[in-house]
């Protein structure tokens, strides 16, 4: 962590020069059995194509608004990183009608319908798969992300003092949300490379949008993010805390 490091692009960066073959985000969905592993080059890729996705079909650029209809879940975690890449204001759960593009979970279609710009819906399908039917209205995400650029640049420089996120209502700048994570990431007891924090929270709250991407990133940790983790009973969660090598739990 150094002073260059204002925007949680930038941390996604220095993560990708220090080591870009660490686990970054290990995702499970305890109602379907799904595991997903990510190291901080493969997360980095995803981020970037998404980000030419975002700034180069769908024409958003700095103080843009996307509204991210979507659960806790790796490629919920992605776009708020490409957000942060182009400098669009990444609005957790926010009305898609005031939104310039809306990206949508399986079950939130009917309500990002409300959009007038771009429509993205995400299938949240194992491994990232594709709808069986596109929805109508919408282009799937899917689909339209393979063939983006493995390299991003920004039209326009990132300004860290500008709205980056809306998450419950309350407004963060890029610098506000590395400073924050900082912040909870020494709170959580991550202290570097090997920490390993285990989130069942929900990406509605900053708390679990720290505790799920923001803080483990700022650290230079990794995060076992878990979907639907009261399935769990203590045993089968004592046995991921251990298999997974968990040095932290925010539930």
């Amino acid at each position: 962590m150094n002073a260059t490091e204002r925007t949680p692009a930038d941390l996604l960066r220095s993560a990708l020069a220090a080591d870009p073959g660490r686990p970054l985000v290990t995702f499970y969905d305890d109602a379907t059995g799904e595991r997903v592993e990510l190291s901080v080059a493969t997360f980095a890729n995803w981020v970037a194509k998404t980000a030419n996705l975002l700034q180069g079909d769908l024409a958003a650029g700095p103080g843009d608004r996307v509204a991210l209809l979507l659960p806790a879940h790796w490629q919920t975690a992605v776009w708020l990183l490409a957000c942060a890449s182009v400098g669009a204001v990444a609005d957790v759960g926010g009305g898609p009608g005031a939104a310039d593009v809306v990206v949508s979970g399986p079950d939130t279609l009917e309500a990002a319908r409300a959009c007038s710009g771009e429509r993205i819906a995400l299938a949240l399908r194992p491994l990232g798969g594709r709808f069986p039917q596109p929805p109508a209205g919408f282009a799937d995400y899917a689909v339209e992300v393979p063939g983006q650029g493995d390299r991003f640049a920004p039209f326009a420089p990132v300004d860290p003092e500008e709205p980056a996120l809306i998450v419950a209502g309350a407004e963060h700048t890029a610098a506000d949300v590395v400073e924050r994570a900082r912040a909870d990431a020494s709170r959580l007891g991550l202290t570097g490379p090997g920490s390993r924090l285990l989130s069942g929270l929900a990406y509605d709250t900053w708390e679990g949008l720290s505790a799920g991407l923001y803080a483990p990133l700022a650290s230079g940790g990794s995060v076992v993010l878990c979907r639907h983790l009261d399935r769990l009973d203590e045993t089968a969660l004592a046995q991921r805390i251990e298999t997974e090598r968990v040095t932290a739990t925010a539930r």
